[in-house]
């Protein structure tokens, strides 16, 4: 068992670092930057988290400076007792606490796309033929609904509110999409093919909770599409979709007609939506 000057030491840098997490928070609420890390619909309640946190820290710093040596004990949850083990344990907390202040808050780019592996496809079969698209199973109705809707528009806007339902309804019936003109936008993912060449995508990360399960959505662009913008540069694209085969996957692919470079926007990843089509009517201006 560990002396009460031993256990004080640890209560007191236990507050510090609860107190380090604390104002760590409150810098990502102050800069508007928690939306990198987190999902809007977690990050309601992050922003709660200062509170308690300090509220913690105080409570185990009063504890280590005011508290009575015969009630100061480690017994449920046996403290380190050396030196090492001590270092071990803290720095597990300290060390992203230290990387969270130095490094630059940013969105996830090509760098982190092409580790995670961009997704250019779904491999769901296809039904339906023409203005009719018949769901496979009820997993894609909602697909099939907003197909429908997609369909029906000269140029099909990509909205960022439903991106990823967007692209997995035109997967889905890529056949029934060929030739029709799409607007997106999204950062340029560049990824070298060997010889020189080079394939671009207009792509997006979708969170579900953290940056920690984001996964990154894209288009093709035409590999002839001369661009000199660097990698990572957020671009608006419009042109005609069609079907080819990339890697050996009918994949779809954008022939740009306008490609411009646009500001990041303020969010610059991409959710889930509960009922796609429903939002798909409430953003039509």
């Amino acid at each position: 068992m560990n002396n009460s000057r031993s256990i004080r030491f640890h209560y007191l840098l236990r507050a510090v670092i609860l107190l380090a997490f604390a104002l760590y928070i409150g810098h990502l609420v102050q800069q508007d930057a928690l939306h990198y890390y987190v999902a809007p619909k977690l990050a309601r309640w992050i922003r709660l988290c200062p509170v308690p946190l300090s509220l913690m820290a105080l409570s185990l710093g009063l504890q280590a400076v005011l508290g009575k040596s015969s009630v100061l004990c480690d017994c449920e949850h046996r403290l380190p007792r050396s030196g090492l083990g001590s270092s071990a344990l803290y720095s597990l907390f300290l060390l992203p606490l230290l990387l969270g202040f130095l490094l630059p808050d940013r969105a996830l780019g090509s760098a982190a796309a092409a580790r995670k592996g961009l997704t250019l496809s779904y491999t769901a079969a296809e039904s339906g033929s023409g203005a009719k698209f018949t769901p496979s199973n009820p997993y894609e109705a909602e697909f099939a609904e907003l197909a429908g809707k997609l369909y029906g528009e000269s140029v099909i806007p990509v909205y960022p509110e439903i991106f990823s339902e967007t692209l997995g309804a035109i997967n889905l019936y890529k056949s029934q999409f060929e030739g029709r003109e799409i607007s997106v936008s999204g950062f340029l993912y560049r990824e070298p093919q060997g010889a020189g060449q080079t394939s671009y995508a207009v792509s997006r990360f979708l969170v579900q909770c953290c940056t920690a399960d984001a996964t990154p959505f894209g288009i093709l662009l035409e590999p002839g599409t001369q661009i000199s913008l660097p990698a990572d540069t957020w671009i608006e694209v419009r042109g005609k979709l069609h079907v080819v085969l990339y890697q050996g996957v009918e994949t779809l692919q954008i022939t740009p007609e306008v490609l411009t470079a646009v500001p990041e926007p303020s969010t610059p990843y991409v959710y889930t939506s509960a009922d796609a089509a429903a939002a798909w009517e409430e953003l039509q201006p």
